[in-house]
């Protein structure tokens, strides 16, 4: 395939791919840094001395970028290191956030990394955790219809793929404190989130019931 710019790359997967029933393959940088940082995160946060970055999915995490665009969401992820303008999390990892899928406001589903490598989107559960971003999110941008039914279509096409346990919003992870899969070793870090919203993850849940997910815990 001819070189691409990244905005001329993604309008023309984008067209390549009109329905959220199709995956396609973008990837972030994940070089010898972002692997090294990742293994580095995963002994530091969670005690996982691992020579590799690879998870077992237990879980899928649904979570909105709260950025306006696919390419400035795609851009905040594609760096290894953590940007200037998140210096909050720096001194607990220079590991960038990222995720394994963002979904546009079009429905169209990109892969950024391998589903099975970990991807730091979920304080105390990304060795376990497969996250779906979801573009836009803020009251000016609302989720869509068509990726509320592309995190759908991915929720069961993950399903079928692994033995996915849970599917949450990125507000309830800390729920899962004192859940065999929390490893967190800090009692202090934690954020508040409200992403991506109650009434869009009910409607995962219920359109993918037949796979009998756990209840989230309760407190």
């Amino acid at each position: 395939m001819k070189k691409f710019g990244l905005t001329a790359l993604l309008a023309y997967l984008a067209m390549a791919c009109t329905t959220q029933k199709k995956i396609v393959d973008i990837p972030i940088i994940f070089d010898d840094q972002r692997i090294e940082l990742t293994k580095e995160y995963m002994a530091q946060r969670y005690g996982l001395d691992k020579d590799s970055t690879q998870i077992i999915p237990k879980m899928v995490v649904l979570h909105w970028t709260a950025i306006p665009s696919l390419q400035k969401s795609f851009a905040t992820f594609n760096r290894s290191t953590l940007p200037n303008w998140r210096p909050d999390l720096v001194n607990v990892s220079g590991l960038n956030v990222s995720s394994q899928f963002l979904v546009d406001q079009d429905g169209t589903i990109y892969r950024l990394m391998p589903e099975t490598t970990m991807a730091r989107h979920t304080i105390g559960l990304n060795h376990c955790a497969i996250g779906i971003e979801n573009v836009g999110g803020t009251e000016g941008l609302p989720l869509t219809k068509k990726q509320l039914k592309a995190n759908i279509f991915l929720v069961k096409y993950l399903a079928s793929k692994y033995d996915i346990e849970y599917v949450i919003g990125h507000q309830e992870y800390t729920l899962f404190e004192g859940h065999p899969l929390w490893l967190e070793v800090d009692d202090g870090y934690r954020t508040t989130k409200t992403d991506p919203g109650m009434d869009f993850v009910e409607k995962v849940r219920k359109a993918t019931k037949k796979f009998n997910f756990k209840p989230v815990p309760t407190k």
